[in-house]
C-alpha cells in the first residue's frame, strides 16, 4: 500500500465521522466535530501543524494529487460538513504562494491561536471572476474600497484573503491579508439553495486599514506578486471543487445503491472513470504547474457528471423518494453549488480552447 492509498483510506474514516452531522449543517448549525479538527491539522502545511498525525498525512500539502483524492473521500462523507472545517482552504494556498516566510508564520500563527474560518475574496457583484474588470481597489494609503460576492465565510470568516487593485494594469492586481472584524469591513450571509455549510456571502470594503505587511508578494518579481502569482493556486483550487462536485456524486451513486443493493448501473462505473480524470488531471497540475487546462478538463467533467447523477437518482428511485430520503434530497441540492465556483462550465471550455490553439 502507498502512502497516497494510506492518506485516501484515512480521508475515507474521518468522512465517515461527517456525514451523521450533514443535515444539520444543512439547517445552519455549526457542530463541534473532531474529525473536521483532524482534517484542519492535515490541510495545514507540516511545520504549522499543532498536532501529530500519520506520516501519509504529509503528501495532502505537498502534492495537487493527493489533495484532490483526498477532498473526494471527505466530500464522499458531506461536502456542507467538510465546509464548515475552519481550516486554511483558498486563503492557506494564495498566502502559501505569494506569502514571504514571515507572513505565512503571521497567517498560520492566527489560525492556530484563534481557530477561525478563512475566506478568499476574489468574486465580485459586477463582474464574476474576471480579474481584468475587477474595481476592488487598495489606495496609496493602504485603504480597501470595494465589494466581493459568492464568498464562502464572508460574514463568519476571522481571516482571509482578499484581490485588489492598485492600478489600472493587471500587474496591479494585488492580494493582501484582511481581518475581520476591522473598521470599515462589513459581511453579510446570502440565503443558500444548497452546499449551506460553505455559507457564501458578500463583503464589502469601506475604506479598510491596512498595514504594508497584509501586502502579499513583495518580496516576488512583479510578474509573479498579485494575478498572475497566483495563478497556480486557481490551477489546484479548481480540481478540489472538482474533488467535492464528484464526491457529492459517489455519495449520491453510493445511496441509491444501497436502495437497490440488486442494480449494477453504468453510473457507478462511469463516476470511477471521473475519479481517475481527476486524479490524472491533478497529477498533470503536479509536473505542469502553470497549464490551466488540465484543471479545467476536470472540473468542467466532474461537475457535470455530479449533476447528471443527481438527475439519474431523482429519475432511478420511485415517486417521492427524496421526501422519503432527505440526505439524499440535500446532496441532490447541493451538487449545483459546484457549476458556479471558480468558473462556469462555459468559463472552462473557454480555457480549454485557448490552451489548445497556443499548443
Amino acid at each position: 500500500m502507498t502512502s497516497l492509498d494510506e492518506l485516501q483510506g484515512l480521508a475515507a474514516e474521518l468522512a465517515a465521522e461527517l456525514r451523521p452531522h450533514a443535515l444539520a449543517v444543512d439547517t445552519g448549525s455549526t457542530p463541534d466535530i473532531p474529525a473536521l479538527d483532524v482534517i484542519r491539522d492535515i490541510a495545514t502545511p507540516p511545520r504549522f501543524r499543532g498536532s501529530d498525525l500519520p506520516k501519509c498525512a504529509e503528501l495532502y500539502t505537498e502534492t495537487c494529487l493527493a489533495r484532490t483524492a483526498a477532498n473526494i473521500e471527505f466530500s464522499r462523507g458531506d461536502a456542507g460538513v467538510l465546509n464548515i472545517c475552519r481550516a486554511p482552504s483558498l486563503a492557506g494556498l494564495a498566502v502559501d504562494a505569494l506569502g514571504s516566510p514571515s507572513q505565512q508564520e503571521a497567517f498560520y500563527r492566527v489560525l492556530a491561536d484563534e481557530r477561525p474560518w478563512t475566506f478568499f475574496g476574489m468574486t465580485e457583484p459586477g463582474c464574476g471572476s474576471d480579474a481584468t474588470a475587477m474595481q476592488t481597489r487598495l489606495d496609496k494609503d493602504f485603504r480597501l474600497h470595494g465589494g466581493k460576492k459568492y464568498v464562502a465565510n464572508a460574514h463568519r470568516g476571522g481571516i482571509g484573503v482578499v484581490f485588489a487593485r492598485t492600478g489600472p494594469t493587471p500587474l496591479s492586481i494585488r492580494a493582501v491579508i484582511v481581518r475581520n472584524p476591522s473598521p470599515g469591513y462589513t459581511g453579510r450571509a446570502l440565503t443558500m439553495f444548497g452546499l449551506r455549510g460553505a455559507a457564501l456571502g458578500e463583503m464589502t470594503f469601506d475604506g479598510v486599514e491596512l498595514d504594508r505587511e497584509a501586502l502579499l508578494g513583495a518580496h516576488l518579481p512583479a510578474s509573479r506578486r498579485g494575478i498572475w502569482g497566483a495563478s497556480r493556486t486557481f490551477n489546484v483550487m479548481r480540481l478540489q471543487i472538482g474533488a467535492q462536485a464528484l464526491g457529492v456524486a459517489l455519495a449520491i451513486s453510493d445511496y441509491v445503491h444501497a436502495l437497490r443493493p440488486q442494480w449494477k448501473t453504468l453510473m457507478a462505473t462511469r463516476l470511477e472513470a471521473a475519479r481517475e480524470l481527476l486524479l490524472d488531471c491533478a497529477h498533470d497540475v503536479d509536473n505542469n504547474p502553470d497549464d490551466r487546462r488540465a484543471p479545467s478538463v476536470g472540473k468542467l467533467h466532474a461537475t457535470h457528471l455530479a449533476i447528471e447523477t443527481a438527475r439519474w437518482a431523482e429519475s432511478a428511485l420511485e415517486p417521492g423518494a427524496l421526501l422519503e430520503h432527505p440526505l439524499l434530497e440535500k446532496w441532490c441540492r447541493d451538487v449545483h453549488a459546484f457549476e458556479f465556483m471558480d468558473g462556469t462550465s462555459n468559463i472552462q471550455r473557454l480555457t480549454i480552447g485557448t490552451g489548445h490553439d497556443d499548443n
